[in-house]
């Protein structure tokens, strides 16, 4: 991956890695942790955008599901700390 994530970005892919995420179906998707919302929506947008986090799967418009990585946002996760990756897989 070409673009460089700030230290808030690659924060929110390790907590998305974490599998604590929800993610809601729409168009600018926003992020809630343990069913809280995310402070940094401009962050899960940007994230979402790049195609480093996804829904889980389809759902209604606007609903929350489960967040996860893409095989892009694992890619890059994994490049950036390969031991973070490593004990996230674990969980």
């Amino acid at each position: 991956m070409d673009v460089e994530l700030n230290h808030r970005e690659r924060a929110t892919l390790k907590a998305v890695a974490s599998g604590h995420a929800e993610i809601t179906c729409s168009s600018e998707p926003d992020l809630f942790f343990d069913g809280l919302t995310c402070c940094d929506q401009t962050t899960a947008h940007r994230l979402a955008n790049l195609g480093l986090i996804a829904p889980a799967h389809d759902g209604r418009p606007g609903e929350r599901v489960p967040a996860v990585l893409t095989d892009t946002g694992r890619a890059a996760f994994t490049a950036l700390s390969p031991t973070l990756a490593r004990a996230s897989n674990a969980m």
